[in-house]
């Protein structure tokens, strides 16, 4: 069978040469004679592949030396509670963006910690938008500030990071790591599950600014304290191996397009040909306000719920999966991570202008 367009908001697609280079060492692993699902995570062979992906994420992120590179476990849910875990420790006291479900989610965990003020919000308009925000009125006494940078759900980014002075501003980058360009030296922690634009679920990579270590409130459990996990090399206990072997064939994968400033470039391609579409179509709709959208993540609808139901199962004949969009916004969502290639795109965009002439013409 011929793969199709996955268009799923994660786990996604991978890049197909990265799947096909897993298969080749799947079996047995260069010279090892074992997969590297058997292998010990203490063995050279291993340390030599953690190594190595944390060597090309540095490289890729321009990551500078006063950062530790953790690769986890736990999802990036369970850093909703490890970050007020570990940088509660002077105020208790942090600031929030609410855009959407996952930093609705990360508040929620917080509260239980501390103090949790949300400084803007876009909920009533259904998270149609990245808030206006006003530095003024940040808490310069705040441990952290806190923001999602990609909303999956919703299809919004931020385009503009908040100055929040010597407060350290912690990012949410699940959905939008390493497809546009970052200046690390600007957060304190950021951290993302890896199962939209780095490879499989089952892993969690957090970049931390080394001063951020090692201020644990007590109650913080030994596998929620970044120092347990800094001070043994993510090997404090049995990593994601796969996980993190897979990642480290989608960082060399990146690398070999031209790194994340190529990536962003055809990014930013993709995304205008389905934006462009949609803003000249009589029927299809996108559902954010122009300024804020994301690259990764387009929502769009159909005037009726019929003709929703109808595009996906119809799109879905066409090997265009995975297209329906949260329940909560409604519709098609198409999730173009940086594995999607240009030609799902085509063929997408390509199939919504059939789609609108067979029905228009009714």
């Amino acid at each position: 069978m011929k793969r199709v367009y996955n268009f799923s908001a994660g786990p996604s697609v991978l890049p197909e040469s990265v799947l096909k280079k897993a298969q080749e060492e799947l079996v047995c692993y260069q010279d090892t004679g074992m997969s590297v699902m058997e292998m010990s995570h203490r063995s050279k062979s291993y340390e030599k592949i953690i190594t190595q992906a944390e060597q090309l994420l540095r490289e890729l992120m321009n990551i500078p030396s006063n950062y530790k590179v953790l690769f986890l476990q736990g999802g990036a849910s369970s850093q909703f509670a490890m970050v007020p875990l570990n940088l509660f420790w002077k105020s208790k006291k942090a600031d929030y963006v609410n855009t959407g479900v996952w930093s609705k989610k990360a508040i929620q965990e917080a509260k239980r910690y501390g103090k949790i003020r949300v400084v803007a919000s876009s909920e009533e308009q259904n998270f149609n938008h990245i808030p206006e925000l006003d530095s003024t009125q940040f808490d310069q006494e705040a441990d952290y500030f806190y923001i999602t940078t990609n909303n999956t759900i919703y299809g919004t980014r931020y385009t503009k990071l908040p100055e929040t002075g010597q407060v350290p501003l912690v990012a949410d980058m699940s959905s939008n790591i390493l497809s546009e360009p970052y200046d690390v030296s600007k957060f304190g922690i950021i951290f993302a599950g890896a199962q939209k634009n780095m490879g499989p679920a089952g892993l969690t990579i957090v970049i931390i600014r080394e001063d951020l270590i090692g201020h644990a409130m007590d109650i913080t459990p030994t596998m929620f304290n970044y120092k347990t996990h800094a001070d043994a090399n993510s090997m404090f206990n049995t990593p994601p191996t796969y996980s993190i072997y897979i990642a480290k064939l989608v960082f060399e994968w990146l690398k070999e397009q031209g790194g994340i400033e190529a990536i962003a470039e055809k990014n930013k391609a993709k995304a205008k040909m389905i934006y462009d579409y949609l803003d000249q179509s009589a029927v299809f709709k996108g559902t954010v306000e122009s300024k804020d959208r994301s690259l990764m993540n387009i929502p769009f609808v159909l005037p009726t719920e019929e003709l929703n139901a109808t595009f996906i199962k119809e799109a879905t004949q066409e090997g265009l999966v995975n297209l329906k969009g949260h329940r909560s916004v409604g519709g098609m969502r198409a999730s173009i991570y940086n594995a999607m290639p240009i030609e799902g795109v085509k063929a997408l965009v390509d199939f919504m202008q059939q789609f609108e002439e067979k029905y228009t013409s009714k």
